[in-house]
């Protein structure tokens, strides 16, 4: 199953769970207002995202003058990519990471720590600018914002759905045909369903991020022709995440190639990013398609 479905049919599920607990507090009116509210907070972050982040950071636009060849090296991948080359940013952060922002291919940028241009080869680092890339035309932001909106919609919907409970205003119209033995288990599936559909929806959410890095994973290598330069980045890059801190605010952990919050022993399931041991076995597998050996 290509990353394009699976990412169609988790959104389908956020939908889905949508439409279940909208029908728990009554009808489709709680809902459409979740929807509306989330869809305006998620459209300022989608449309200015990128300047909050760049500035969350402290990160600031590199001339060409200052590193002509990484402008150079990121214009060549963005011709190979067939998208227009976006700005380029440095974080004045020790450890090695990355991360792109923006709205579209047009409106985009690509930022790397100052830890990263440390560390990292030139094989190595066309890897993860790449990568950066391949997040930009697929389009990575606009499907996050989406997925962003919908379980923002469910969290605010539980809230209203926990409020009707309380005041005893949740949809209870089959209770009189039903008798109070039925009442009384629709309440307590209600109550489930209350608690549940966010956290669900929370682990669906971080499951389209993990499948969006999968892609990204993918469309880089092709892009920079160097899978194994890739898998070489990222196994370098966790390593140094172990052991050199960050400070990042963790809704934003999900941006970056690789999880900066590496030291949280959080569970692969409530995670932003796959393994990176798995990342590196998928890599090793398309360099064997194409031809190359996986030797890290």
């Amino acid at each position: 199953m290509s990353w394009a479905i699976r990412t169609v049919i988790l959104l389908g599920l956020l939908t889905g769970l949508l439409m279940a607990i909208g029908g728990i507090i009554g009808g489709q009116v709680g809902m459409l207002i979740a929807l509306i509210i989330a869809g305006i907070m998620n459209f300022m972050s989608y449309w200015f995202s990128d300047k909050i982040v760049l500035s969350m950071y402290g990160a600031r636009e590199i001339p060409y003058e200052e590193a002509p060849w990484l402008h150079d090296m990121v214009a060549e991948l963005a011709q190979r990519a067939n998208m227009p080359k976006p700005r380029i940013y440095l974080v004045p952060m020790e450890q090695p990471n990355a991360f792109a922002t923006g709205r579209g291919p047009g409106h985009a940028a690509v930022a790397v720590t100052r830890g990263i241009l440390e560390i990292l080869d030139p094989e190595e680092l066309k890897g993860v600018l790449a990568h950066e890339l391949a997040h930009i035309k697929n389009r990575d932001v606009l499907v996050a914002t989406i997925a962003a909106t919908i379980a923002g919609a469910i969290g605010f919907l539980a809230n209203m759905a926990q409020w009707a409970l309380f005041f005893g205003g949740l949809n209870n119209n089959n209770n009189n045909e039903e008798g109070e033995g039925g009442g009384i288990a629709e309440t307590i599936g209600a109550v489930l369903m209350i608690f549940i559909v966010p956290i669900i929806a929370t682990i669906i959410q971080l499951a389209i991020s993990r499948s969006r890095e999968y892609l990204a994973d993918e469309t880089g290598a092709k892009i920079c022709g160097c899978p194994v330069a890739l898998a070489r980045a990222l196994k370098k890059i966790e390593e140094y995440a172990m052991q050199v801190p960050a400070n990042v605010n963790p809704g934003t952990a999900h941006l970056f190639i690789e999880n900066p919050l590496k030291g949280g022993g959080l569970l692969e399931l409530l995670s932003t990013h796959p393994s990176t041991e798995k990342r590196i076995q998928r890599l090793c597998e398309l360099a064997r398609k194409m031809g190359q050996d996986c030797l890290l």
